[in-house]
Protein backbone atom coordinates (compact mmCIF):
# COMPACT_ATOMS: atom_id res chain seq x y z
CA UNK A 1 0.00 0.00 0.00
CA UNK A 2 0.84 3.61 -0.92
CA UNK A 3 0.17 6.83 -0.01
CA UNK A 4 -1.27 7.27 -3.29
CA UNK A 5 -3.37 3.90 -2.64
CA UNK A 6 -4.41 5.50 0.78
CA UNK A 7 -5.26 8.88 -1.11
CA UNK A 8 -7.43 6.79 -3.76
CA UNK A 9 -9.27 5.08 -1.55
CA UNK A 10 -10.07 8.29 0.26
CA UNK A 11 -11.35 9.98 -2.76
CA UNK A 12 -13.73 7.77 -3.63
CA UNK A 13 -15.13 7.10 -0.14
CA UNK A 14 -15.44 10.88 0.58
CA UNK A 15 -15.94 12.04 -2.67
CA UNK A 16 -13.02 15.06 -2.91
CA UNK A 17 -10.42 16.22 -5.24
CA UNK A 18 -7.52 14.38 -5.20
CA UNK A 19 -5.43 17.18 -3.82
CA UNK A 20 -8.26 17.17 -0.48
CA UNK A 21 -7.66 13.24 -0.28
CA UNK A 22 -3.62 13.33 -0.90
CA UNK A 23 -3.61 16.13 1.95
CA UNK A 24 -6.11 14.10 4.23
CA UNK A 25 -3.82 11.06 3.74
CA UNK A 26 -0.75 12.33 4.75
CA UNK A 27 -2.16 14.07 7.58
CA UNK A 28 -3.65 10.67 8.40
CA UNK A 29 -0.39 9.21 8.36
CA UNK A 30 1.65 12.36 10.10
CA UNK A 31 -1.01 11.91 12.94
CA UNK A 32 -0.20 7.99 13.68
CA UNK A 33 3.65 9.08 13.36
CA UNK A 34 3.35 11.41 15.64
CA UNK A 35 1.25 9.51 18.36
CA UNK A 36 3.93 6.69 17.88
CA UNK A 37 6.95 9.56 19.16
CA UNK A 38 5.11 10.86 22.25
CA UNK A 39 3.25 7.70 23.44
CA UNK A 40 5.27 4.80 21.69
CA UNK A 41 2.08 3.05 20.97
CA UNK A 42 -0.75 3.44 18.15
CA UNK A 43 -3.16 0.72 18.01
CA UNK A 44 -6.16 0.61 15.25
CA UNK A 45 -8.87 -1.79 16.63
CA UNK A 46 -9.92 -4.45 14.59
CA UNK A 47 -6.69 -3.78 12.40
CA UNK A 48 -3.70 -4.06 15.13
CA UNK A 49 -1.42 -2.52 17.05
CA UNK A 50 2.15 -0.35 16.04
CA UNK A 51 4.59 -0.45 19.23
CA UNK A 52 8.26 1.74 19.54
CA UNK A 53 10.85 -0.74 20.35
CA UNK A 54 14.65 -0.18 21.17
CA UNK A 55 17.24 -2.03 19.41
CA UNK A 56 20.36 -2.57 21.39
CA UNK A 57 23.58 -1.97 19.37
CA UNK A 58 25.34 -4.99 18.12
CA UNK A 59 28.12 -6.05 16.17
CA UNK A 60 27.61 -7.36 12.60
CA UNK A 61 29.19 -8.96 9.52
CA UNK A 62 29.73 -7.33 5.94
CA UNK A 63 28.81 -10.08 3.87
CA UNK A 64 31.08 -8.98 0.65
CA UNK A 65 34.19 -8.38 3.17
CA UNK A 66 33.47 -10.29 6.31
CA UNK A 67 34.93 -7.37 7.65
CA UNK A 68 33.27 -6.79 11.72
CA UNK A 69 30.42 -3.99 11.30
CA UNK A 70 29.40 -2.01 14.30
CA UNK A 71 25.21 -1.16 14.35
CA UNK A 72 24.34 1.14 17.07
CA UNK A 73 21.23 0.97 18.97
CA UNK A 74 18.19 2.87 17.04
CA UNK A 75 14.35 2.59 17.56
CA UNK A 76 12.25 0.76 15.36
CA UNK A 77 7.96 0.30 15.22
CA UNK A 78 6.83 -3.31 15.38
CA UNK A 79 3.47 -4.35 14.34
CA UNK A 80 0.96 -7.20 16.09
CA UNK A 81 -2.32 -7.76 14.12
CA UNK A 82 -5.62 -7.86 16.15
CA UNK A 83 -6.82 -11.24 16.52
CA UNK A 84 -10.01 -10.36 14.10
CA UNK A 85 -7.40 -9.18 11.26
CA UNK A 86 -5.98 -12.75 11.53
CA UNK A 87 -9.03 -14.18 11.54
CA UNK A 88 -10.14 -12.21 8.41
CA UNK A 89 -7.13 -13.21 6.75
CA UNK A 90 -7.43 -16.84 7.77
CA UNK A 91 -10.93 -17.19 5.68
CA UNK A 92 -11.27 -18.81 2.58
CA UNK A 93 -13.25 -17.28 -0.39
Amino acid sequence: MSKAFLAAVLQDSIQCTGVVAQRAANDLLDAIIEELRQEGRFTLPSFGTFTVCETGARQAVNPRTGAPVEVPAKRTVRFKASPGLKQTLDKEE
